[in-house]
């Protein structure tokens, strides 16, 4: 059975830094992109990075590029993304979801972890 389980989420300030994982279980990692989603209340839950097939290309929402950073250990199964310069408007829940190819809509994506909460405050 395939699990996705996010973890590295908590508080931070403005301009902080936190990185999340995401370990995989259940399947092969390198035969999966990876996609990096939020949601914050109220909105509809958005693509931030992916990671494709293989990890041999990247992708990242307007909003984060420079910003935050996106990479996987197939050996370890995890996947991670790096957020630096955080800002409020990161505030919310952070899934990742593995496919077969990325995409920003969620529909594309087959398993979901539970999420971890990120919260940006001063």
């Amino acid at each position: 059975q395939l699990h996705l389980v996010e973890s590295g989420g908590g508080l931070a300030q403005p301009g902080g830094s936190l990185r999340l994982s995401c370990a995989v279980s259940g399947f092969t990692l390198e035969h999966y992109a990876i996609g990096w989603f939020r949601q914050a209340p109220g909105k509809e839950r958005e693509g931030v990075s992916c990671s494709s097939r293989g990890g041999g290309s990247t992708n990242y929402a307007e909003s984060v590029k420079g910003r935050f950073h996106i990479s996987r250990n197939n050996a370890r199964y995890t996947v991670y993304l790096q957020m630096n310069s955080l800002e409020s408007g990161d505030t919310a829940v952070y899934y990742c979801a593995a496919g077969g190819t990325c995409h920003d809509d969620p529909v594309w994506y087959d398993y979901w972890g539970q999420g971890t909460q990120v919260t940006v405050t001063s």
